[in-house]
């Protein structure tokens, strides 16, 4: 008897992402699984029932989807499923936060993976979710800037005169910094990146940006991220970024720490040193934001620079953003998908020593998959 794999419609407000596309359908299928789809679940992000229905899935409501052996989705369901007992949930569950709802998996007698987990490992690209949906948020706060900005990207002669390109600066060098850099340079900004990782600094530069280099100490940390530095590390770096940051028309920053404050990098001083009509698009203000003004989801206008601070910027893509971030998830079951060499059957057989599995695994058969996540989630 196949297993079947439900995917949920979003709970949360706002979110128009969907946590499978209908092309998907058909590879899970082939992996041995039946895919069942709550009725209207992809609507928003472009993909009317029909589709998934033409790839074979099924339309069902939304008890039977939680009732499924594997259930998807994309955040938190804001309600609360009645999930079958020993089935696995997959999802981005921000599992830094606390929340009632990694109580009631652990009630519930599942096991639970939280995608924002997976590791950086040259095996797990291709599940990575934060990387998909990052690159999304870059591109996308650069043409937010543009149509904010008073004044135009590219360079321009005409009769009437020239028109010097604009002046845009990406802190942060990550998935979507360097997606930035690549989207203002498309555009035909004179763009300058800067990290407080030196490593970083010929991807930068492979794009076409100047690398900003400040007077400070490397801060790598593991599997690629920056690590988090003393204050005084961070006062000095502010100062110098104040500096480098009063010739440019536009600052996209993008530096997250995982689990961690985003780092404060632009002060209110600094914003007051941009030139009149410069913009900020403050890509970590989910957890805090890299400008002193930033305000979630709002919009700041002080002394002349406006500061936009969007977060979930990946759901206003949603088409693109739900292809890529189901393509994660076919990655991620297919990693937990095994063919028996004799009967060519697929089952599921989830190895609990596999790096992704104990790396994304924070709820298992009913408790807290270890101390570390124990501690994590305030089990």
């Amino acid at each position: 008897m196949s297993r079947t794999i439900g995917v949920l419609k979003e709970t949360v407000v706002g979110e128009q992402r969907v946590a499978l596309a209908p092309a998907h359908v058909p590879q899970l299928a082939k992996l041995g699984y039946e895919v069942v789809v709550e009725k209207d679940a992809g609507r928003l992000a472009g993909y009317p029932d029909a589709e998934y229905q033409a790839k074979g899935a099924k339309i069902v409501d939304r008890k039977e989807v939680a009732g499924s052996d594997i259930v998807l989705a994309v955040r938190r369901p804001q309600d609360k499923p009645a999930w079958k007992s020993g089935a696995l949930i997959i999802g981005m569950f921000d599992p830094y936060e606390p929340s009632e709802f990694f109580s009631d998996l652990v009630k519930s007698g599942v096991s639970a993976f939280s995608m924002e987990l997976i590791p950086r490992t040259t095996r797990a690209q291709a599940m990575d979710v934060l990387s998909s949906q990052a690159n999304l948020a870059g591109y996308k706060a650069v043409l937010i800037a543009a149509q904010n900005s008073v004044k135009m990207f590219p360079m321009m002669m005409t009769a009437a005169g020239t028109i010097t390109a604009s002046k845009v600066f990406v802190l942060g060098a990550g998935v979507a910094g360097l997606q930035a850099i690549a989207t203002a340079r498309r555009l035909g900004a004179v763009v300058y990146g800067y990290d407080v990782r030196a490593a970083v600094k010929e991807q930068v530069e492979s794009l076409g940006a100047k690398f900003v280099e400040l007077a400070l100490e490397s801060a790598e940390g593991q599997g690629g991220y920056a690590r988090a530095m003393d204050e005084s590390y961070y006062q000095k770096q502010r100062e110098l970024l104040g500096e480098v940051m009063k010739e440019m028309d536009v600052v996209i920053s993008t530096a997250a720490i995982p689990g961690k404050r985003s780092p404060l990098l632009i002060t209110r001083q600094a914003v007051e040193g941009m030139p009149p009509g410069s913009i900020i698009v403050d890509l970590a203000a989910e957890r805090g934001g890299n400008c002193e003004l930033s305000k979630a989801n709002e919009t700041v206008h002080h002394q002349g620079v406006t500061i936009i601070a969007p977060t979930n910027l990946a759901s206003t893509l949603a088409f693109n953003a739900s292809a890529l971030y189901g393509k994660n998830l076919v990655n991620f079951i297919a990693n937990m998908t095994k063919q028996d060499k004799q009967t060519k059957q697929y089952s599921l057989a989830m190895d609990l020593q596999d790096d992704i599995v104990a790396a994304t695994l924070i709820v298992h058969q009913g408790a807290a998959a270890n101390d570390r996540i124990k501690e994590l989630l305030k089990l």
